[in-house]
């Protein structure tokens, strides 16, 4: 068996790109009437394969990758940067620079996905990415975020999904009410080894819907929608993300949060 690869996993886990990257190609024509997309900026963007699948969409949609950490960004590069053409590679930046710096490149639209947000704890401070994102996206620009709550989310617990070689762990390990800050935890087992843990650690606050929609309009959206995820016949979440003003209940939910720049 090959080493371990933990961005080869995590990718083969929790990550769905090229869903992703046409999820959003989608909302914009729903939300702008008919129009495309151009510029993606995926902020946090760590290997950046959201950039590598949009640029695969069409030929005339650029990426912008913008990440502080050295070491997913050179893994991007070695795995997925190679795998396109010349004509696509010449359509993608990445930058290794923090989001909240002045001066960063416009996009159409702008992503911060897997949740990476929630490392901005405190309120003024995720108020001041907003912000900061607002003054990046071009006229008519869009912030995508993607979100995760529900009761269930409100105590340690831990979840593995079966894969065909290996198996894949979300561990939420702490959870404090009064601040609704929470650590978890990324494991694997590959078949016939022991469990990897602790390959991945998040150290985050659950920040709700209603607060998101709150500090999207501080910042200067003119509104925020929410695309929330269906049901399978098991009850589980499907994949499938539709425009809603009215989620289901239930003990656990993914959506996205959209602000809208107009």
């Amino acid at each position: 068996m090959k080493d371990f690869d933990k961005y080869e996993y995590y990718q083969k886990a929790v990550q769905s790109p090229d869903a992703d990257s046409e999820f959003m190609a989608r909302v914009y024509r729903e939300l702008r009437e008919g129009r495309e997309a151009k510029t993606l900026v995926e902020d946090f963007c760590a290997a950046f394969a959201l950039c590598c699948e949009w640029v695969k969409l069409d030929d005339d949609k650029d990426a912008i990758g913008i990440d502080l950490d050295p070491e997913p960004v050179a893994y991007g590069r070695d795995h997925y940067l190679t795998e396109l053409s010349e004509e696509q590679k010449n359509r993608i930046k990445i930058l290794e620079a923090n989001v909240m710096e002045k001066d960063l490149p416009k996009g159409d639209i702008i992503a911060a996905l897997n949740f990476s947000y929630f490392g901005f704890k405190e309120r003024p401070l995720l108020l001041d990415y907003f912000k900061s994102c607002y003054h990046r996206l071009h006229d008519d620009g869009l912030l995508i975020l993607d979100c995760f709550g529900g009761p269930a989310c409100m105590e340690p617990n831990e979840h593995e999904t079966e894969y065909d070689d290996f198996s894949y762990f979300w561990d939420q390990d702490t959870y404090h009410p009064l601040s609704n800050h929470a650590q978890f935890y990324i494991h694997f087992k590959r078949k016939g080894e022991k469990k990897r843990k602790k390959v991945f650690s998040y150290d985050w606050r659950l920040w709700s819907i209603a607060e998101l929609k709150d500090l999207l309009q501080e910042a200067g959206f003119s509104k925020s929608v929410i695309y929330w995820e269906g049901t399978d016949e098991d009850g589980d979440g499907d994949g499938n993300y539709t425009l809603t003003e009215d989620g289901e209940q239930c003990e656990s939910y993914v959506a996205y949060v959209i602000g809208i720049k107009s």
